[in-house]
């Protein structure tokens, strides 16, 4: 995270720099560049937390769906195909109305009041977990079954069992698979309208980017807005950046 600042930093030094910049626009102790690079405490407390709700939702997420993707690819059932076509349509789930049904999950009078997750960090990751499992399933699912199909009669020769068959399979496709976890990692990053509902944005506590730069825009602090914008789009493109080079470093010890 620290290194993440400090990369942070020197990019708003360099376009602080900028010959092409209009003066006008860097001018005053509130623009969206000196926020950044001053380290702002706010900005910088946000940009953590929702790498932390983001990047553990993705996680438990592939948890989830990529067992239950090459699960689903590997094996036969009646209603498989309906199974896909809900799984395909979970992948566009409306974020508020999964806010919305965990927000009565865990409220009070819900069955899981007792955790007192709402208005957590915690409820949040649940609620991106949710959102993003889908889509890494389905995708993983597409992945493997292509694989299965290049594979089906090795593996059978071999007697290779079914947990065997997933393994193997899974592990032939973790490069392919990155593609996945970094779609997911991209919903769980834009998204707004569940975190809303069961993080509330509470200040220093639940505010992530997105639902900052939602309340900031709203009440007219556009500096911070920008700020907060221009971070989140250098980390997606670190984050992109960074896993494309270990895949390919990976490819490449691999033979």
């Amino acid at each position: 995270m620290r290194r993440l600042e400090s990369k942070l930093r020197v990019l708003g030094s360099l376009l602080a720099a900028a010959p092409w910049l209009p003066e006008s626009s860097m001018t005053g102790d509130d623009s969206a560049f000196h926020l950044v690079l001053s380290g702002d405490p706010g900005l910088f407390a946000i940009v953590r937390l929702s790498l932390l709700v983001s990047l553990s939702a993705v996680l438990f997420a592939a948890l989830i769906g990529v067992p239950a993707g090459a699960l689903l690819a590997l094996t036969r059932f009646r209603g498989r195909e309906a199974a896909i076509v809900v799984l395909n349509a979970m992948m566009g789930l409306p974020p508020v109305v999964i806010g919305l049904a965990i927000f009565l999950l865990l409220s009070r009078s819900g069955p899981l009041g007792s955790w007192s997750l709402l208005f957590t960090p915690q409820a949040m990751v649940i609620a991106q977990t949710i959102l993003v499992a889908p889509i890494i399933a389905a995708l993983s699912r597409q992945t493997i079954e292509d694989l299965w199909v290049e594979y089906r009669e090795e593996l059978a020769a071999m007697n290779v069992g079914p947990a065997r068959r997933i393994a193997t399979l899974v592990w032939d496709a973790r490069f392919s698979l990155v593609t996945a976890l970094l779609a997911g990692f991209g919903r769980a990053a834009a998204e707004v309208g569940a975190i809303i509902v069961v993080g509330g944005n509470i200040e220093g506590f639940t505010r992530t980017m997105t639902t900052a730069i939602a309340l900031e825009t709203s009440k007219g602090d556009l500096p911070l807005a920008v700020g907060l914008g221009m971070v989140l789009i250098v980390i997606v493109i670190l984050i992109n950046a960074l896993a494309w080079a270990v895949r390919r470093a990976a490819e490449q010890y691999a033979g």
